[in-house]
């Protein structure tokens, strides 16, 4: 089963419904039964498996073997079973790494493979994926694929995925659930729910295979000046461990650079270093006088008040900048942090809201948010201090063909307002959508557990 809608419409409190850890009733409100094998779902877990949106929030235990093993000790399955399980199961999902490697080393694509392992080594009867492909590369998410379809080969199980990328499971599924306007609003085979109802269906957010999002126009001028320089630059987030080295490259005003290349490869922390977050491990980043001003010429050296006009980030796991407690006071927190009177921070962030359909969430608390409504309140955060460089970490993940327009339409109207844009993606209609050019890394050179 496919399960889809737009952002927001209630596809990960299904699924948290389903295994059973969605709450009690002093958690929120619930109305009708949700059973499992004719118990409540609460009672039944271990007959589910379920691999989150954010796979940071299920790496248990330090070590690769361990998290792997976590569900099948729960679940009482004899140690002489659990190994060959977990062996079986990164073979699976294409993560060939010895079970001692540390898991804290692991790049967002690394570890959203493990999660996987750690659910397909408990065999479950119900087998719940939210969005397991999102930072994956294209050979990972073909490995994802083909793991589950041999599973539920060897192993039959109830199957509900929620993904936006909808041709990848055509091939599996046998049914498709659309959710929206607080209830299902299509139900049925897929042939019939994507092809009789596409058209209403894209119109409402949700990815259709044929029907493709609304894409900017083409740069309305020509790239300006460099302001960020890397030459010869190495660069690592363990000190002696470089993971990508021999790096050069330019991100220039009024164009868009995508990072491009396989899990693992260092894009996330050759990010982190142009955004001046990392100090380069051998070689330069300098910035240029029309980006550093006064601040000097290496952002490594900047105060976070300096970066904050000058570059913003925009982290892949969105829970990892979320600072206060309502969306609206997040978006406040970089206007303040520069001194901005009461009345520009009020139109900047009234602005971003609206622009980034935030607006009827501006009261409640981020980490309430879906993963894909997080996503764009970090974008707006990053935005509300107007820098001059934008470093984004898979800026589209979790977001439905509406927002993901709206997104990217907002990212090239910046570049097209002369600011650098620079993604870090798997998602090649990003690439194409924003004219960027691609500076791609290749797999590391280094072993695994110094990624």
């Amino acid at each position: 089963m496919l399960l889809l809608g737009a952002s927001g419409s209630g596809k990960s409190t299904l699924l948290h419904g389903l295994a059973g850890v969605l709450g009690g009733e002093d958690e929120g409100e619930h109305a009708g039964s949700l059973l499992i094998d004719g118990v409540p779902a609460a009672q039944a877990r271990g007959r589910a498996g379920l691999v989150l949106q954010d796979p940071d929030a299920q790496t248990i235990l330090a070590r690769v073997g361990d998290d792997v093993a976590f569900g099948c000790e729960n679940l009482g399955v004899p140690r002489a079973e659990i190994w060959p399980r977990v062996t079986r199961a990164l073979d699976a999902v294409g993560l060939g790494i010895p079970l001692d490697r540390q898991t804290k080393a692991l790049s967002g694509g690394q570890r959203q493979r493990l999660a996987l392992a750690g659910v397909l080594a408990m065999k479950p009867g119900l087998i719940l994926l939210d969005e397991p492909t999102a930072n994956l590369d294209p050979t990972g998410v073909d490995e994802v694929r083909d793991a589950v379809r041999g599973l539920l080969d060897a192993q039959p199980a109830t199957f509900v995925v929620v993904e936006h990328r909808v041709e990848v499971w055509l091939p599996i599924i046998s049914r498709v659930i659309v959710l929206g306007d607080g209830g299902v609003v299509a139900d049925g085979p897929p042939e019939s729910v994507l092809g009789r109802e596409g058209a209403a269906l894209a119109a409402r957010g949700v990815w259709v295979p044929g029907i493709p999002p609304v894409r900017p126009p083409a740069p309305v001028r020509a790239p300006g000046g460099t302001l960020l320089s890397a030459e010869t630059m190495s660069v690592q987030r363990v000190a002696g461990h470089p993971v990508a080295t021999g790096i050069d490259l330019g991100v220039r005003a009024g164009a868009a650079l995508a990072i491009t290349g396989p899990n693992g490869a260092g894009k996330s922390t050759l990010g982190l270093t142009l955004a001046g977050l990392l100090a380069p491990a051998s070689g330069t980043l300098t910035a240029a006088p029309e980006l550093a001003g006064d601040a000097g010429s290496r952002p490594i050296r900047w105060a976070s008040r300096q970066l904050l006009t000058r570059i913003g980030t925009v982290f892949q796991d969105p829970e990892h900048q979320l600072l206060a407690k309502t969306v609206r006071e997040e978006l406040e927190v970089g206007p303040r942090a520069l001194g901005l009177g009461g009345a520009e921070t009020s139109r900047r962030v009234a602005e971003l809201l609206d622009r980034l359909r935030l607006e009827p969430l501006a009261r409640a608390n981020p980490y309430t948010l879906s993963g894909g409504e997080k996503r764009r309140l970090t974008v707006a955060a990053a935005l509300a201090t107007a820098p001059r460089v934008l470093v984004l970490d898979e800026p589209t993940f979790g977001q439905d063909a509406r927002t993901w327009s709206e997104l990217v339409a907002m990212l090239a109207r910046l570049r097209d307002d002369g600011s650098a844009i620079v993604v870090i993606t798997h998602d090649q209609h990003v690439v194409e959508a924003l004219h960027a050019d691609r500076f791609a890394l290749g797999p590391a050179e280094l072993p695994q557990d110094v990624r």
